[in-house]
């Protein structure tokens, strides 16, 4: 099983299957993914807020898989004919809903893969019931497709995420920082990789080592955008 971790962030993560760190969190989703043959009807929905893991599951199952990676806000662009016989996944599909071309080529592309012996992988922020789309058709065999949940981030891969951002830029933090800093932001990656960016500022800027003063103070100001909400 893998060790190291990764995560859905604007940089550009490592996003192979070593790359990323399993917990109870994600635990289950990991499992689906590695276990693609037996997906019912040979699809699944990854279902996960922003921040938890489906971009980098999807890039892993296509590893895994031979898929190709398809962006949703481009599939009504794309040829589908082109993918008979192809694993593919579809990253972000909840976009479609409403946008008529995009249904209707989402639509053709599950008929498509799934009738010429390919698995299908769509990753979602929520449930294909709330997606809102209006396609009937498409609609219903969405709904029909199990589902992999990706949770929010537990305290094991923040922990985790917190080390390996601070260890990428050499900074070296006192033993009870990353203890002090998990109840203090909201839970998800993101919001982590923004907090370890502003202390590193915070610390070049002051030019003085990274303490938990320093982020005391960073934390308790009022704009800071990473305190969680109440």
């Amino acid at each position: 099983m893998s060790r190291q971790l990764t995560f859905d962030l604007p940089a550009h993560p490592a996003q192979g299957l070593d790359d990323f760190l399993v917990t109870p969190s994600n635990s289950t989703a990991m499992a689906a993914i590695e276990h693609w043959q037996n997906w019912p009807n040979n699809k699944l929905v990854l279902v996960g807020a922003s921040g938890t893991g489906k971009t980098h599951l999807a890039h892993v199952w296509a590893a895994l898989s031979g898929a190709v990676i398809l962006n949703a806000d481009a599939l009504d662009e794309t040829d589908i004919s082109s993918l008979a016989g192809c694993h593919v996944v579809v990253d972000n599909v909840q976009t479609i809903a409403g946008r008529s071309s995009a249904e209707d080529a989402m639509f053709h592309l599950h008929n498509l893969v799934l009738a010429e012996g390919g698995a299908l992988l769509l990753t979602a922020d929520t449930a294909p019931s709330r997606w809102g789309l209006v396609l009937p058709d498409l609609k219903s065999r969405m709904e029909a497709t199990t589902l992999a949940q990706l949770q929010d981030p537990d305290d094991m891969l923040l922990s985790a995420v917190l080390v390996k951002l601070f260890d990428d830029r050499q900074i070296t933090v006192p033993a009870n920082l990353i203890d002090y800093l998990l109840p203090r932001i909201d839970r998800s990656l993101a919001a982590a990789a923004s907090l370890v960016d502003r202390l590193d500022r915070a610390a070049l800027a002051e030019a003085r080592p990274l303490t938990r003063r320093l982020a005391a103070r960073l934390l308790d100001h009022p704009n800071n955008p990473d305190r969680p909400e109440a």
